[in-house]
């Protein structure tokens, strides 16, 4: 993960979320839809967390 980590706290712990539902076994779609909400995060925090995962899931 070579993406440089934004300052706010509520991206950090998004990503943090995210990365312990993955590895519960859940979907990364299904996380990305939620993570937004549950975090309260704005258009630009939501993008960064969309791509810092969807770069290292690319196939």
């Amino acid at each position: 993960m070579s993406t440089i980590m934004p300052e706010d706290k509520n991206v950090r712990l998004a990503v943090q979320w995210v990365d312990e539902g993955l590895r519960e076994g859940k979907k990364l779609d299904q996380l990305l839809k939620e993570v937004g909400m549950r975090f309260n995060l704005g258009p630009k925090e939501e993008q960064f967390v969309y791509k810092f995962f969807k770069e290292d899931f690319r196939e």
